[in-house]
């Protein structure tokens, strides 16, 4: 089977980033979101994405009208029944994904390849909750999807072969540099990547430095294009609290504990850029 028809399960950041990504490289998708509101916001995030590669003259300007015509959207995962491959881009939370893969799995075609792009949940787990586990497969793209040449391709104990090689094969269609990844808490990137970010909120916490003095200091003194407390409000704070709190879960190791400080945060809602505050102000 060639892959050719993605449906794309929520219209969030990465959601929308990854329908893009596949439309700009002639696949159908049908994105799907259990609001209206959420796909509206999602195609409006992509038509301006691509308006801007338009102004640079990166993009041809038919080239931006074909992309979006390849773009369809529904709030019924019913829709998804002639996709290829469904990539689950919903929120980090174990039991909605359980749900949602136990929905998708009695909604599609035996055939059809079902991946998530979860940063940390055990795609082994999520497998479980389908009668075709040996279809089942990690998709991990990187924000932002269409820029990121990253996918981090994560084979559950039960994925099959067959599997594998197809999603490859549509990754590097994509354009995408894949990597192959055992089935473990945070995977590859998540798995050092998170550890330093939540190193560096309790390096704020204790007062070390300023959020811009630290940001400043790892971006001279390591080369780093972009601070980690930055990143962190760039990825989501309360992304990177269920990371943590995967990491910590899955190997029971205290140099995983979420910072208490990032929990704080989470709770009172200062979710990054999303919400317009984490750990610096955004406009």
């Amino acid at each position: 089977m060639t892959i050719q028809h993605i449906g794309v399960v929520g219209a969030g950041t990465m959601g929308n980033g990854i329908a893009q990504a596949f439309a700009g490289k002639g696949f159908a998708v049908t994105m799907t979101d259990v609001a209206e509101a959420a796909l509206a916001r999602g195609l409006a995030t992509i038509e301006a994405s691509l308006e801007r590669l338009v102004k640079k003259d990166k993009l041809a300007a038919n080239d931006k009208a074909a992309t979006l015509a390849r773009i369809k959207t529904s709030m019924r995962l019913a829709d998804l029944a002639d996709a290829d491959l469904v990539i689950e881009a919903a929120t980090e939370n174990l039991e909605l994904k359980l749900g949602l893969f136990a929905e998708l799995d009695r909604g599609v075609p035996p055939g059809t390849i079902i991946a998530s792009n979860t940063s940390s949940i055990s795609i082994t787990r999520l497998a479980a909750a389908t009668k075709r586990s040996d279809r089942v497969i990690g998709m991990h793209f990187f924000n932002p999807v269409p820029v990121m040449q990253l996918v981090e391709l994560i084979r559950g104990l039960q994925t099959s072969d067959e599997t594998y090689a197809q999603v490859e094969a549509a990754s590097k269609a994509l354009g995408k540099a894949p990597v192959r990844v055992r089935n473990s808490p945070g995977f590859v990137v998540n798995r050092m990547l998170c550890p330093m970010i939540n190193e560096a909120v309790l390096a704020l916490a204790e007062g070390l430095a300023t959020a811009e003095e630290i940001d400043h200091a790892m971006k001279l003194g390591a080369n780093h294009p972009i601070g980690p407390l930055a990143l962190c409000d760039l990825i989501g704070l309360d992304v990177e609290l269920a990371v943590m709190n995967v990491l910590y879960e899955g190997f029971k190791d205290p140099k995983y504990r979420p910072a208490p400080l990032l929990v704080e945060m989470v709770e009172a809602g200062r979710l990054g850029r999303k919400t317009g505050r984490g750990f610096f102000t955004y406009g």
